[in-house]
């Protein structure tokens, strides 16, 4: 059984993304730069971070991260695909998790009082995704659908929390909040290369205000 002390559930998962709408996706090589961008995220405003268990070291970032963060900070773990995973994960610290699909991982966490952010691909995936109770569903890869699927489909699920993930661009963030986006997870577009050896964390603080500043410009149009 998971040790909970750390994690947040499911409804106060999907209140906090309510508030702060951007999840940034911290997909590192290694694990100084990938804190270091982490906290270069916290410090530009960006509160709930993700960060994928694709790092072989992922434990080690997440705990540090979590050291280090300001009050109020968020820190899930992504690529979670396994029960395991979501032991691994809640040992280090993290406080929800993130997973490219509906796998075992996402049960396990939502009987554990753990806030879940499963990946979803289809109308019928997004029904199995809210009716496990999870925070909100992760439409990825994105890019491949389109704003217009988030808009199809809360026809017939108007209480759909859908977050896109996967070519959300500074360019198209605006159509995905027209269309009725609960939350952006944003990984390439903000974070580049600031997670890997030599990367430009000044570059990657510009572009978390630009996404900040784009987001809080759709929702004042849609408002």
């Amino acid at each position: 059984m998971v040790s909970m002390s750390a994690t947040v559930g499911n409804e106060e998962l999907r209140d906090r993304i309510a508030q702060t709408r951007l999840v940034a996706i911290i997909r590192g090589t290694e694990v100084d730069q990938t804190v270091a961008a982490a906290l270069t995220l916290l410090r530009a405003g960006v509160t709930t971070l993700e960060i994928t268990l694709t790092l072989a070291e992922a434990e080690q970032a997440i705990a540090q991260v979590i050291q280090d963060a300001p009050e109020g900070a968020l820190i899930g773990a992504g690529t979670v695909l396994t029960e395991a995973d979501v032991d691994r994960s809640v040992a280090a610290g993290a406080q929800f998790i993130v997973t490219p699909t509906l796998t075992a991982s996402v049960p396990y966490a939502v009987r554990n009082g753990i806030g879940a952010l499963p990946g979803v691909f289809t109308p019928t995936e997004v029904q199995q995704g809210m009716d496990l109770g999870v925070a909100a569903v992760k439409l990825f890869p994105a890019a491949s659908l389109g704003p217009g699927f988030i808009r199809a489909v809360r026809d017939p699920f108007p209480n759909a929390r859908i977050i896109p993930v996967g070519g959300v661009t500074l360019e198209t963030i605006g159509d995905y909040v027209t269309a009725g986006a609960f939350g952006f997870g944003i990984g390439g577009p903000l974070v580049g290369d600031a997670a890997r050896p030599g990367g430009d964390l000044v570059a990657l603080a510009e572009r978390a205000v630009a996404f900040r500043e784009a987001l809080a410009a759709a929702e004042g149009l849609v408002a």
